[in-house]
């Protein structure tokens, strides 16, 4: 018969072991809550723009030790949560009416930074407006970063800044300086009297045509031209233009155009070829601008067909008002005026992590960097970084099915924990029982 002192001992080893069991039962109940709150957080999140679901990692507890007549065994403490880990997979794309609206292809984030702070904030989600100071912000009012362009059109070197439309007014206008003139003079008209050109007489001249020039406060002028037939293969031409006050300046050029049998313009072997370039003076148009002269390129054909103009162009243009701004699928950020102008505001600047997983979430769609994720990799879209699209928003990439099955596999964790827990209480019940 087993005396008083062994009999206390074992019943004591096997109250320990029970107790063990109870926080085991402990342990899976936190960790099955604690992802139930991923997966509740993940579910609450499927219609906002950009977020990137998680996902819970269970590991086991360091185990203990027990004497057997084998030796030595473990027996598990339970379970932890090793990681929740932020699932950056790729999110289907929503088309929207916005202009200003982008989502990212690839693995790339905008760069975000609020009023007064440096530091940088980083997100997926791409529904961004103007303030009412001419800031690119997203909702929250955090400014988009980007790099700036220069008058030219070129960007700017340095680290990236606030987007921001300095002028949302007037564009100022730009002189005409060249013109280019797509015309074909029938080669059938008569041979006419360069003496005997007026430009008021439409029976001294053979064709004529007119364009739009701008001086440097970007008002519009009316330039014609006028070409006479002066010999076979051979024409020459004149310019008319209207000053401020009524008064007509006229010339004529100086040089012809000879065209060979087939009718085209010969180059001759100057540089710019005589035929093809004329330059009509500086002008006075009478209202305090500055007289810039105006180069033609005669881009003309002399077919036996009647004299047409094919197209006009020329460099200058007037002033206009801001119409809209819009972003283009490099990511620039462009605002276009009513003298169909378009101006390059900025580019957009995408950043990459060695370590997304890394990044610690802010709210509000942000993400901040961390050294386990390691110091971003900032430049322009493109292949590495990610591609813009525009009139697009990435939507959430949480699979409400798969989040389903999971919640149940979660819920049948956390009910069979809670068994374990009733069940010890019952074991606990037997061995205090003993004692009757």
């Amino acid at each position: 018969m087993l005396d008083y002192l062994t009999v206390r001992l074992r019943i004591k080893g096997k109250n320990m072991g029970i107790s063990s069991a109870l926080y085991s039962g402990v342990s899976g109940l936190n960790t099955n809550g604690q992802a139930m709150s991923v997966i509740g957080n993940n579910l609450a999140n499927t219609n906002t723009i950009g977020f990137k679901g998680a996902r819970t990692i269970f590991s086991d507890l360091l185990s203990s030790s027990i004497s057997d007549s084998s030796g030595q065994s473990q027996v598990g403490r339970g379970v932890g949560i090793s990681t929740v880990d932020n699932v950056f997979s790729q999110g289907t794309f929503e088309s929207t009416e916005s202009n200003l609206d982008v989502a990212i292809e690839g693995d790339g984030f905008f760069m975000l930074k609020d009023v007064g702070n440096q530091t940088p904030y980083y997100s997926r989600a791409g529904a961004f407006r103007f303030d009412s100071d001419g800031y690119l912000t997203n909702p929250e009012g955090m400014r988009v970063q980007g790099r700036e362009f220069d008058t030219d059109g070129t960007i700017r070197a340095g680290d990236p800044g606030d987007i921001h439309v300095a002028d949302t007014g007037l564009i100022g206008g730009s002189v005409t300086s060249t013109a280019t003139l797509n015309t074909n003079l029938d080669s059938s008209e008569a041979i006419l009297p360069l003496g005997g050109f007026d430009m008021s007489d439409p029976n001294t001249f053979s064709y004529s045509s007119s364009i739009n020039v701008f001086d440097t406060l970007g008002s519009p002028h009316l330039l014609t031209t006028y070409f006479l037939k002066t010999g076979n293969n051979s024409w020459n031409w004149a310019w008319s233009a209207e000053q401020e006050g009524g008064t007509i300046l006229q010339g004529i050029g100086s040089n012809t155009l000879n065209f060979t049998a087939d009718g085209v313009l010969t180059n001759d072997a100057l540089d710019p070829p005589l035929n093809t370039v004329g330059t009509i003076p500086a002008l006075d148009w009478n209202n305090s601008t500055t007289p810039t002269p105006v180069e033609i390129t005669f881009d003309t054909t002399q077919f036996n067909s009647a004299s047409a103009v094919i197209s006009q162009e020329q460099n200058g243009f007037g002033a206009g008002d801001l119409i809209g701004i819009g972003i283009d699928p490099d990511g620039i950020v462009i605002a276009s005026y009513s003298n169909g102008e378009q101006t390059k505001i900025s580019q957009l600047t995408l950043s990459k992590f060695v370590n997304p997983n890394g990044l610690i979430q802010s709210g509000r769609n942000l993400y901040s960097a961390t050294a386990a994720s390691g110091p971003p990799r900032t430049g322009l879209p493109g292949p590495e970084l990610g591609k813009i699209f525009t009139n697009s928003l990435e939507q959430s990439n949480v699979d409400m099915g798969a989040e389903f099955v999971k919640m149940i596999t979660i819920q049948r964790g956390f009910q069979a924990n809670s068994k374990i827990i009733t069940t010890v209480d019952e074991l606990l019940g037997e061995l205090i029982n003993l004692k009757r």
